[in-house]
Parts: C-alpha cells; sequence; structure tokens
C-alpha cells in the first residue's frame, strides 16, 4: 500500500483546490559530472539574467540552493497495458535550447532516471516515486525531444538462474 500525504488527499476529495501535482525528474549517465534535475512546475523564479524557473526540493538529496530542479515544459503519454511489451513511459520535452539536444546527444549508453510526484506546496514531500529507470530512446526534432523511459526488462531474465545438475546440486542427486 502507498501512503499519501494529507494535504494530497485533501486535493483529492475537494471540488476545487489550488494544489497542482509535480513531477520532479532525476537523470544521471556516468558522463555527467551532475545529475540533470528537471521540474514540470515553474514554482519560483530562480534566476533574472538569464531568466530561468523551477522548483526547490530536497528529494534524492539535493540541495534546494544549489540544486534545483528546472522547470520544463513537458507532456507524458501513459504506459500501456500490452501483454508482451514491458511497460514503457513517453516522456515528450518541448525543444526550447539547442543545449538540450547537445545533452541527449553526449552519451549512447543508457542514462537512468528517477522521477517524482510531489505537491508545489510541498515539494519535499514525495507522493510516489519511481526509480532505476531507463531512457530507451531519445527521438528529437526541431519542436520536441521524445524520450522512452522503462524499466529493465525482468522478461529477459534467465529462469531458472541455473540447471539442476549434479555438480551443481548434489544434494538433489542422492
Amino acid at each position: 500500500m502507498r501512503r499519501v500525504s494529507l494535504n494530497a488527499r485533501l486535493a483529492q476529495d475537494a471540488e476545487t483546490t489550488g494544489e497542482l501535482y509535480v513531477v520532479l525528474f532525476e537523470i544521471a549517465h556516468p558522463e555527467l559530472e551532475r545529475p540533470i534535475r528537471l521540474s514540470t512546475d515553474n514554482t519560483e523564479r530562480l534566476s533574472d539574467d538569464p531568466l530561468y524557473y523551477g522548483t526547490r526540493s530536497t528529494w534524492r538529496g539535493a540541495d534546494p540552493i544549489a540544486d534545483p530542479y528546472l522547470w520544463i515544459i513537458a507532456s507524458t503519454v501513459l504506459p500501456s497495458d500490452l501483454e508482451d511489451a514491458p511497460a514503457t513511459a513517453t516522456v515528450i520535452l518541448e525543444n526550447l535550447d539547442r543545449r538540450m539536444v547537445d545533452v541527449v546527444r553526449s552519451f549512447t549508453s543508457p542514462a537512468t532516471v528517477a522521477l517524482a510526484v510531489v505537491l508545489a506546496s510541498s515539494p519535499d514531500v514525495v507522493e510516489v516515486e519511481f526509480t532505476d529507470l531507463q531512457i530507451r530512446s531519445a527521438d528529437i526534432d526541431s519542436g520536441q525531444i521524445v524520450l522512452a523511459i522503462s524499466r529493465e526488462e525482468i522478461e529477459q531474465e534467465h529462469y531458472p538462474a541455473g540447471r539442476m545438475t549434479r555438480e551443481r546440486f548434489p544434494g538433489l542427486h542422492q
């Protein structure tokens, strides 16, 4: 069972609410000197020159002052329930800056992604989080970056892990 904060439950049960759900992303890769932190909400103005917004949160050990989650314009396609395919989420980032494309193209092995859903009014309280996800593909065009995010395919694990032979399991063959 998942624990949900009282503020989130009140917002869900209210006819109208001022609460806003925010998704925080942390993208990490060995070739990045530090994780990329992104937010779907422009909670506060972080800088005037250059002008950018973001969310200050301590999720995953981030320093809210030095490492805020930067605001991005994003949308999503929810995972499908196909029988023979792993659940894959699609996150669509608006391609607002050439540097975004440079970062996506800068490495060839999969980057790991963690994401959390928080309320804008309480960004340190995680309502739900998903970790150890991987970017499976990145399709880039002039207007958007489409990231396919999924867990490691457990369907590919070997089962059973080993053969039950006399050499490996001598107690079974007496």
